[in-house]
């Protein structure tokens, strides 16, 4: 299972460890001998929890931040894509009636991108050969200036076309997944240890079972969003395919 799914089964699946967690803390505080549980254990024991704490919440908010990162990077690199599309149509259109058949090829390479990227973001259309991306640019590569208009056209076109390359490239090596499972394995583990200890010296009652559910979906909550992030072209916060599909009617 991948994908959206396979991100609301984890988030599901730390919200239920961190609630079993919660629940193996007061049936620790039940069996564990009285003494073992005094003023001292528990200052020792809250110590060590606030410096977990801390660590799991600098490691949270620099993976969030990391992520976004990478998520802002894609955005502004579909909308340059969509720009340099419009601007290499424009260029081709300039260029005269013998450009026509790479204005036909560029726009069926811009339907074929959107349809990859939001449908199979990680297989690498880009560099196959005899992609119809492939086909625009040798297109435009064959074209033959009759006069100094066309030449300057025609070398605008080549450069407009080999930047449309690397951004595609770079959309593709940023929707790999490069989210570091062990270390979400790692965090998952430390929030569990947080909440034994929460319900370790004191009884669970309805105001902190409340509060130790709302704690524990905000936690799950927070990883799901951080993995979902993580998958610019797929999932509930995926990238929007306007900017592209607005750059389809002036071709």
């Amino acid at each position: 299972m991948t994908g959206p799914l396979a991100d609301l089964a984890l988030g599901a699946a730390v919200f239920l460890a961190l609630l079993a967690g919660a629940w193996f803390g007061s049936l620790l505080r039940r069996r564990v001998p009285g003494h073992m549980l005094d003023g001292e254990a528990k200052e020792v024991v809250r110590l060590g929890m606030a410096l977990l704490a801390s660590i799991a919440a600098l490691v949270l908010s620099l993976l969030i931040s990391s992520s976004y990162g990478v998520y802002e990077a894609q955005r502004n690199d579909l909308r340059t894509l969509a720009a340099d599309v419009i601007n290499l149509d424009n260029t081709l259109r300039l260029y005269g009636e013998p450009a026509q058949p790479a204005r036909a090829l560029l726009r069926a390479a811009v339907v074929e991108t959107i349809g990859h990227l939001w449908s199979r973001p990680t297989e690498n259309l880009f560099i196959q050969p005899n992609s119809t991306g492939e086909k625009a640019y040798l297109t435009v590569l064959r074209l033959a200036p009759a006069n100094e208009i066309q030449v300057t056209m025609k070398a605008q076109a080549l450069q407009i076309a080999a930047e449309m390359s690397q951004s595609r490239l770079r959309l593709y090596e940023r929707s790999q997944p490069d989210l570091p499972s062990s270390l979400i394995f790692v965090l998952s583990v430390w929030m569990v240890c947080l909440f034994i200890s929460f319900s370790l010296f004191s009884p669970l009652k309805h105001t902190s079972i409340v509060a130790l559910v709302l704690v524990a979906f905000s936690i799950a909550a927070a990883l799901f969003l951080l993995l979902e992030l993580s998958e610019p072209f797929s999932g509930l916060v995926r990238l929007s395919d306007r900017p592209l599909v607005r750059a389809l009617p002036p071709l």
